[in-house]
Parts: structure tokens; C-alpha cells; sequence
């Protein structure tokens, strides 16, 4: 059965129904314990905005494929367990991209308010862009 949604909000109120979402400092916290911030935003947000040191980037339209353990087209770091944390911009497109991460069975979560609510959170941003399917470097 094809679920239909009158508007982008509703499918995004979809979405977010079944996924937890975190704060920057919560995510940084998880990092901590050994989740991984993914990144999605294309090469040009990121060189726009920066990124997050540590954070992988993959590309939203290679998401599932990278990240799911079973896939055959999976990264090395795709192990069965590994918590993500999703991030884009402003956190819409983050939570659209970590439901079809959840859906596969994936924990994975999103960052409230994205890269932005990052930066004002005083949290480190380094300037982009990393390569895809590569870590940022940490802050040295």
C-alpha cells in the first residue's frame, strides 16, 4: 500500500514520528560513546557552511546503500549496531534521510536545527568540503 501525504509537512510530521531527534550537545555526547555523524549536504552547503570534524560525509542519494551493512555497496565503517546521526543544513532533509535509515532498521537519529543550530551551539566547524565517503579531520 502507497502512503500519500497532502504536503511536504505532512510527510515531514510522518517522519519525524518515528525517529528520535537530538540536540547538537546530545549528539556530540553520542559521538563520544561511538555514534557517527554522516552528513548529507552536497559539496557546496558544505563549503558554504563548514562541517562537522569527524563527521563522514555521504551524499543523500547514496545514503542507504553506504550505510546499511547488507547492502554489497556498504563502507567499511557500516557495521551492524553503528549508531547515526544524521545532519544537513537546517533539519528537514536530515530527518527525512535518517526515517529511511530507520526504516531499514538502522538506529539512526537527526540533529534538531542541523549544521546551523551546530555552529550555535559553539560547537567546532571546520571549513569544507571533504571529499565524499571520507571523515572530516578532527580539530587539531
Amino acid at each position: 500500500m502507497t502512503v500519500t501525504y497532502a504536503s511536504v509537512d505532512e510527510l515531514l510530521a510522518s517522519a519525524r514520528g518515528g525517529l528520535e531527534r537530538v540536540s547538537p550537545l546530545v549528539a556530540r555526547d553520542r559521538v563520544a560513546a561511538g555514534a557517527v555523524i554522516v552528513d548529507i549536504r552536497p559539496a557546496w552547503q558544505r563549503e558554504l557552511d563548514g562541517e562537522i570534524p569527524g563527521s563522514l560525509i555521504v551524499e543523500r542519494n547514496h545514503l542507504e546503500w553506504r550505510l546499511h551493512p547488507g547492502s554489497g555497496a556498504n563502507l567499511p565503517v557500516a557495521v551492524p549496531g553503528q549508531e547515526w546521526i544524521v545532519v544537513c543544513t537546517e533539519g528537514y532533509t536530515s530527518s527525512l534521510a535518517a526515517a529511511a535509515l530507520v526504516s531499514l532498521g538502522l538506529p539512526a537519529a537527526d540533529i534538531v536545527g542541523g549544521i546551523h543550530a551546530w555552529r550555535a551551539a559553539g560547537l567546532p566547524v571546520v571549513p569544507g568540503p571533504t571529499a565524499v565517503e571520507h571523515r572530516v579531520p578532527p580539530v587539531q
